[in-house]
């Protein structure tokens, strides 16, 4: 399945069950779990937090579960990696083509990527990845990090 995202996910970094009840909250968990494990500097949780107010990530997706994914400028990462939550209770996003219009997400992605072509390029792996219902739904179910890891290998 996704080889790419497994290889940059941070096993540190992955909250099964995230009880959050703002995006806020969900960016600054997982932005300091990535900083945690020493791939972000402080200032990236601010960064991604000011992009996310004028460029949401809120992704409407075909099933129950709708996704977002967040991240932020190249200077603010140490190296590459992504962090992952499930969470407890949908929060909402604002939507990534209708900033208006809000979303409630479940599952978040959060990029910390050094290199411009390679946001892009996980971007597209992830909203891929998105596409497919069964993947989402093993994701949402999953109690641990192998248990990700095995959804994304399929």
């Amino acid at each position: 399945m996704s080889e790419t995202i497994v290889r940059f996910l941070e096993p540190e970094a992955v909250v099964l069950g995230l009880k959050a009840t703002t995006a806020r909250e969900v960016i600054d968990t997982l932005g300091g779990k990535l900083m945690q494990a020493g791939y972000v500097r402080e200032s990236f949780v601010e960064a991604a937090l000011t992009r996310e107010n004028s460029l949401p990530t809120g992704l409407p997706l075909a099933g129950e579960v709708n996704a977002a994914i967040p991240h932020t400028d190249v200077e603010h990462v140490l190296k590459p990696g992504l962090a992952l939550a499930t969470l407890a209770a949908p929060v909402v996003f604002k939507n990534m083509i209708n900033p208006e219009e809000d979303v409630p997400v479940s599952l978040v992605f959060v990029m910390a990527l050094d290199q411009p072509k390679a946001q892009v390029e996980m971007l597209q792996e992830i909203a891929g990845l998105l596409q497919n219902d069964a993947l989402v739904s093993l994701l949402m179910q999953a109690k641990t990090y192998e248990e990700v890891k095995q959804a994304l290998l399929g």
